[in-house]
């Protein structure tokens, strides 16, 4: 099989199911976002990354694809493809609390940052809440799994206390945002 078809030449792609959407289609918009994060992850994961974190985000990226093929399907009632489900949003939240036990309380803003782990976590957050904001988005105009959302939203969260874990384990110091004295 060849991986070029020529057939997006012209700015279109197919979806699942068959339909032909423009590559400018919100839809393809929103599950480009989960592959660049998808793939943001796979970056991270080249670092010096804990065990434990290296294995919560390998189940992530399984996640994520599964969230990519059904953003990628217009009618998912017909098309009978995998769906998130509510338990890998528990396995996040069990993660975040677990990270959190060994975390200093956060008693103010931090800036994004740390050791390069931590900062390349940081960042797959911004993109995670970019690809949450284009899939709300495709919500508002088309027929969606409402778990994908969910996901999302707490996969930025998992992202935040992550960074903050790793630079932890490396004794990365956060650094505190400072609010602007008024003069």
């Amino acid at each position: 099989m060849k991986i070029y078809t020529k057939k997006g030449d012209r700015g279109d792609t197919a979806l699942f199911g068959g339909d032909i959407a423009s590559k400018a289609d919100l839809r393809i918009e929103a599950y480009g976002t989960v592959d660049e994060l998808n793939s943001f992850l796979g970056f991270v994961l080249t670092q010096e990354i804990s065990k434990e974190s290296r294995e919560v985000l390998v189940a992530v990226q399984h996640d994520l694809f599964v969230i990519g093929a059904d953003l990628a399907t217009p009618d998912p009632e017909k098309a009978r493809i995998a769906v998130c489900s509510e338990s890998s949003v528990g396995k996040m939240e069990i993660a975040i609390d677990r990270m959190e036990q060994s975390l200093p309380p956060l008693k103010q803003f931090i800036l994004p940052g740390g050791g390069t782990t931590g900062a390349s976590l940081h960042l797959a957050r911004t993109v995670c809440r970019r690809a949450e904001r284009r899939v709300v988005a495709l919500a508002k105009e088309s027929i969606i799994h409402a778990i994908n959302i969910t996901y999302l939203n707490r996969l930025s969260d998992l992202l935040f206390v992550m960074a903050r874990y790793e630079n932890h384990q490396s004794s990365e110091t956060e650094i505190p945002w400072i609010k602007p004295s008024d003069e």
